[in-house]
């Protein structure tokens, strides 16, 4: 499974507005290494972070789980606002 995919998926499903996500996967210096960037509007900002970082963990959790199954590669994920 396409791991900007998953994200995206499942931070648009956590966002009222959908069309201000961006989800982009950048090249790191170690092979083993996977960064995915996130990008939302400052409003959705609170609802992906999540009350002390859970939903953010969260997600973390689950694509670093699908990773694993497929790859096996580190996952990053970098969450930010606009």
């Amino acid at each position: 499974m396409d791991l900007v995919l998953l994200t995206e998926e499942i931070v648009k499903s956590l966002v009222v507005n959908t069309d201000a996500v961006s989800v982009k996967e950048f090249p790191t210096e170690d092979s083993d290494v996977i960064l995915i960037q996130v990008i939302v509007s400052e409003d959705d900002f609170g609802r992906v972070i999540g009350k002390g970082g859970k939903c953010a963990n969260a997600l973390r959790t689950l694509v670093q789980a699908s990773s694993s199954l497929t790859d096996g590669k580190y996952v990053k994920i970098n969450i930010d606002k606009f």
